[in-house]
């Protein structure tokens, strides 16, 4: 694969933003070689400036569900376009997405639209304070809540104890404020309320965490969370950016049937536009200004062209097989890979949960948290990830991030993508 034109671009790039990016994971830095610039997506596939064409399953690291240039959006957001770009005061698209989200979704009232999943969390968290008076939050080691500073906090040295910050430029006093406990442990969790009694606003958490590697959790651990916010009240927080629309038009959320305090949304709902969300109960969110006293804000929340796009996606996730489908799919896609780890005896696992997969080079038959997680393997990675790279399959440039299957794959795409895998396992294992 020439990749003449991406070495090019990447080069001007250094010379205009920070390591050449607008996001760091784009750099290729984990991986090494050289970022794909891309041009152009169209269904399952995208293709870079040296006029590579790839299967795409990052989907833009999870919103495009429904492929490249859906027909049904991209009209949406020519429509919407030709009408005006923004106007900083209420439309009628706003309306019709929110209404279409809550009329099918058995667990929350009121939403607020925002333009990023960061921007969610961050209004999700202020609210949780707002509502509950306390200050404190509870994370989990492993769950990415986007680059809020807040919850930019690793665990500290003990069980129970406040994190450090993961960045430079969060304030000591953001971080006094985040107490960082391992996904999976109920006991450090109790033990945290024991110790901060009255003190902790919320909890927040990724039902299914995709974000560092899939870190499928017990539903048990889960359902136990929610048991000890209602004691304590304190809010429970799931933050579905990434899960949200993906398992189920009502997320990890409707999987599990527990039900949540604050949802935060994002990715899907914008159908490849920027776009995020929160929502709750009719009465946490009159705590949201004008009616209560948290404020929020955003000049471009409710943008007209990402609300007609959200609606156009959202609408075709409706239809009544469209989960059963992309699930097919999935399971299609893992259980040949599957076979193939199997007969060559791999120490390789590969997770999924809906239309979400993640390869691990590890032979425990699950992994609940980070820690679970073997460092060394992302060295096999880097030569996995370069096999697949180099056979037409494109994903994240991380060990660490998940896949997403959508629904413009075909099935006959599928298969091509696990052959795809197998050789590149075996170039990585050889």
């Amino acid at each position: 694969m020439s990749t003449n034109k991406s070495e090019q671009l990447f080069d001007k790039a250094k010379n205009l933003f920070p390591g050449g990016v607008n996001s760091p994971v784009r750099a290729f830095g984990s991986v090494g070689g050289t970022p794909r610039f891309i041009t152009k997506g169209k269904g399952s596939r995208v293709w870079d400036a040296d006029g590579n064409e790839y299967i795409d399953f990052c989907a833009s690291w999870g919103p495009l569900i429904l492929g490249h240039a859906n027909e049904k959006v991209e009209n949406a957001i020519i429509a919407a376009v030709k009408e005006g770009t923004s106007f900083g005061a209420p439309t009628i698209q706003e309306n019709e997405l929110a209404d279409l989200i809550l009329s099918n979704h058995s667990y929350v009232e009121r939403i607020r639209f925002v333009s990023s999943g960061t921007e969610a969390v961050m209004s999700a968290i202020r609210l949780a304070r707002g509502y509950t008076g306390r200050n404190k939050i509870i994370k989990f080691e492993g769950c990415y809540h986007g680059h809020v500073d807040s919850l930019l906090v690793k665990a500290g040295s003990g069980l129970v104890t406040f994190g450090n910050s993961s960045s430079a430029g969060v304030p000591k006093s953001f971080v006094d404020e985040t107490i960082v406990i391992a996904l999976n442990d109920i006991e450090a969790v109790k033990d945290a309320f024991v110790k901060f009694k009255d003190e902790i606003a919320a909890i927040i958490i990724e039902p299914i965490p995709a974000n560092n590697g899939l870190l499928l959790q017990d539903g048990k651990f889960l359902r136990a969370l929610r048991e000890i916010c209602s004691d304590e009240n304190t809010l429970l927080i799931f933050d579905e950016v990434i899960s949200g629309f993906r398992v189920g038009f009502e997320g990890a959320t409707g999987l599990y049937d527990i039900k949540p305090d604050i949802i935060t949304l994002g990715k899907i709902i914008g159908g490849g536009m920027p776009v995020g969300a929160f929502a709750s109960s009719e009465e946490i969110m009159n705590s949201i200004a004008p009616l209560g006293p948290v404020y929020q804000a955003g000049t471009l929340s409710g943008n007209p062209v990402a609300m007609a796009a959200g609606k156009a996606a959202v609408e075709q996730l409706l239809n009544p097989s469209f989960y059963v489908e992309l699930e097919r799919k999935t399971k299609n896609l893992v259980a040949s890979v599957l076979e193939h780890i199997e007969l060559k005896e791999y120490k390789v696992k590969m997770f999924s949960v809906g239309s979400i997969y993640w390869i691990a080079f590890t032979d425990r038959p699950s992994i609940r948290s980070s820690a679970e997680i073997d460092p060394e393997s992302m060295n096999i990675y880097r030569k996995f990830y370069h096999a697949l790279l180099d056979n037409g399959f494109y994903i994240g440039p991380s060990g660490y991030e998940v896949g997403f299957v959508s629904a413009a794959h075909t099935d006959e795409e599928i298969a091509e993508a696990a052959n795809i895998i197998k050789k590149a396992l075996d170039v990585a294992l050889k």
